[in-house]
């Protein structure tokens, strides 16, 4: 049987290798991610702007990215936010909790500059779209930690949609206001 492999390894070209990885990784975070998790393990979600700007970045990485300055203001955040884009995730990931289908969404939180990605639940799939406002569904306290997983999901708030052309527009901080 060895050999029956052997020659068809050097007879057929290889056109596909599956190669389970498993990763795993420790990070250490910077002064403003590090200030970005603690408010998070206590319920909070915090932006920062340098001095001068009325961009807010969140999660903050230290800098803003226009300017270079160290981003040195915190800016208390709601949570409310607008979805920019998703994508409907229909193939299960291996190792993955979550079933599919689910949403993955790039939301922008009211007055910031920046979106970032998390999952949308709380309605059905198909009725998630552009423009729609969310708002974070936390975890139980109890189950808090230092990280971004405290919000196990967003969730559609009861407000009228921001219209796409709207945020294709206007200044990233102008949509929903700024906090």
């Amino acid at each position: 049987m060895a050999d029956e492999t052997a020659s068809v390894a050097v007879n057929e070209p290889v056109t596909m290798v599956e190669t389970p990885i498993y990763l795993q990784y420790t990070g250490t975070a910077g002064r403003a991610p590090s200030h970005f998790l603690r408010a998070i393990a206590q319920g909070r979600l915090v932006g920062q702007r340098c001095e001068g700007s009325d961009e807010v970045y969140m999660p903050p990485r230290g800098s803003c990215p226009k300017r270079g300055q160290p981003t040195t203001e915190d800016v208390p955040l709601s949570g409310k936010g607008t979805v920019t884009s998703f994508t409907i995730v229909h193939i299960p990931i291996p190792g993955n909790a979550i079933k599919p289908p689910f949403v993955v969404a790039e939301i922008r939180l009211d007055g910031c500059a920046l979106s970032f990605i998390h999952l949308v639940s709380g309605l059905e799939v198909a009725e998630v779209r552009i423009g729609m406002r969310v708002e974070p569904h936390w975890k139980p306290r109890e189950e808090w930690t230092y990280s971004f997983e405290n919000i196990s999901w967003f969730r559609p708030l009861d407000e009228p949609d921001i219209d796409p052309e709207i945020l294709l527009r206007t200044p990233p901080g102008a949509v929903g206001g700024r906090p």
